[in-house]
């Protein structure tokens, strides 16, 4: 069945005639570049969930994968009708991709997970259960013995996640865990940002919503390299100051001032003691010290106006988030 190609404005409405039919959990699941591990993962899903006591459907979103995925995905929902999938036209990213799955799940909890294996299937029952157990609308999955690189992701991530637990004042620990359950009521209120917006927990917490952490399994990406370079970590950073910290520019300027400041005022006394001492003052190196210093903070000021030059053109051209190309009910 085909789709209009655009992006919604609100969660999908459930038809009155498929209410009774709706089911307790939707499981959100986005997929690139998958062909090696589609086949295990909707194994250990069907498996893991065939004595649960929910009813469930899964919907899992194609990002415009170039491999065998879409094919795969077709064969797989052939096999198993409660296996929704959407294909995208293109690759629009991992997050519009998220916001394309949830706009079209039907359940009142929605679970939300990468397909890549690193998120274990069998941890869905676990955080659904929280939900009730804690009577909260978020529960928020927690990496326990993170299976990343050290250097390439461990420490980029813990910066990200000591930026986001200062700007929304939400102590968890774990921001960029994408597995996750929300209470439909949590998503809400936020439902037009999701997808533009990289950090759907750190969005819908923003709002006030009750959450609680859950400890959840984490695999290495098995024959796979990270797709997060470090360029791409940098530019999440950026993301995360221009999303969530509603004044950036303002402290940037005002940091830079003081630095710059002190820096004239310390290399003033220098100059003088110096030149009190040895009658010869070492201008041109202080002089290039403080040209650099005042260079690197222009440019850290340029990448926070490029981030929201980018985000102002996108809004005023209202560029859809993504484009279904077809949707498997």
């Amino acid at each position: 069945m085909s789709s209009a190609e655009s992006t919604q404005a609100t969660l999908a409405p459930v038809p009155a005639g498929e209410a009774a039919a709706r089911p307790d959990v939707s499981i959100v699941i986005t997929v690139f570049n998958e062909e090696r591990n589609l086949v295990e993962l909707v194994d250990r899903l069907l498996a893991t969930l065939a004595s649960w006591d929910r009813s469930w459907e899964a919907v899992l979103v194609d990002d415009g994968s170039s491999d065998a995925s879409p094919r795969i995905l077709r064969e797989l929902h052939a096999r198993d009708r409660r296996l929704r999938v959407v294909l995208l036209k293109r690759n629009f990213g991992q997050h519009p991709a998220m916001a394309a799955g949830i706009h079209a799940s039907r359940a009142p909890i929605v679970v939300t997970m990468d397909g890549d294996l690193q998120n274990d299937p069998t941890d869905i029952p676990k955080l659904v259960a929280a939900l009730d157990e804690h009577g909260v609308e978020v529960a928020s999955g927690r990496r326990a013995g993170r299976a990343d690189a050290l250097m390439s992701r461990k420490l980029p991530s813990r910066a990200i996640n000591g930026m986001l637990r200062r700007i929304t004042h939400v102590q968890i620990s774990d921001y960029g865990c994408a597995f996750n359950a929300y209470r439909r009521e949590a998503l809400e209120p936020v439902i037009h940002r999701i997808g533009r917006q990289k950090f759907t927990k750190a969005l819908v917490l923003s709002t006030g919503a009750s959450v609680h952490e859950v400890e959840l399994q984490h695999h290495a990406r098995e024959g796979q390299r990270s797709r997060y370079s470090t360029m791409r970590l940098i530019r999440l950073a950026l993301h995360v100051l221009t999303g969530f910290w509603p004044q950036p520019i303002q402290y940037a300027g005002a940091l830079m001032g003081f630095v710059t400041g002190l820096a004239s005022v310390a290399l003033a006394v220098y100059g003088v003691i110096f030149w009190l001492a040895r009658d010869n003052f070492p201008g041109p190196t202080l002089l290039a010290s403080l040209v650099l210093l005042v260079l690197s903070v222009q440019g850290f000021m340029l990448a926070l106006l490029g981030e929201y030059v980018t985000r102002i053109q996108r809004d005023v051209e209202r560029q859809p988030l993504y484009v279904i190309q077809e949707v498997l009910e």
